[in-house]
């Protein structure tokens, strides 16, 4: 946990072979399993009382399916220089400087999560703590890409929470991997 920040920051993102991460705003691949581990990252917390957020540009809000939008037991943070409201639940902020100071002022946030797009996984992970990167192990057709993990990121396999064993659903094999600075 970052000692100026009093949270952690983290990034979660899936990408196949070929570094794709989307596909005409969807994810190109349909993987129940990997979603439910997203959903269980991002949302379980390791001391009663807190909470995490969720931080995306508003292409990913977009593509979330209405009927889960805003994400459940998360404080939802869409980017947008344009929207200004969408909703209860969803804070929008301008930037994110400016989503991670408003939510440096919540003490009872445990983790911040960046889950995209593209640019806003370029502007975080920089200073994140920690990357969980799904890696699907087949070639998509995307047309959104992750970009490369900056310097100081290490390969570990010290998360309880993660099987870093290779799993497949529906022919399409995947493995978590975690990255440390």
């Amino acid at each position: 946990m970052s000692q100026t920040r009093g949270y952690s920051l983290k990034a979660i993102v899936a990408m196949c072979s070929n570094r794709g991460i989307g596909q005409a705003g969807n994810l190109p691949w349909r993987l129940k399993k990997e979603l439910s581990h997203f959903a269980k990252m991002t949302t379980n917390v390791e001391v009663e009382g807190k909470k995490n957020a969720v931080i995306m540009g508003h292409n990913t809000w977009r593509s979330i399916p209405q009927k889960w939008r805003p994400l459940q037991k998360r404080i939802n943070v869409v980017l947008s220089r344009s929207v200004t409201d969408l909703g209860d639940g969803v804070m929008v902020c301008k930037s994110l400087e400016e989503a991670l100071a408003s939510l440096h002022k919540d003490p009872q946030i445990e983790s911040v999560w960046v889950i995209g797009g593209s640019s806003v996984y370029a502007e975080a992970m920089p200073v994140c703590d920690v990357v969980y990167l799904t890696e699907v192990l087949k070639e998509f057709e995307c047309d959104t890409f992750l970009p490369e993990l900056p310097e100081g990121f290490r390969e570990v396999n010290d998360d309880p929470r993660v099987c870093y064993e290779v799993q497949e659903e529906d022919g399409v094999r995947y493995q978590y991997k975690v990255y440390r600075k």
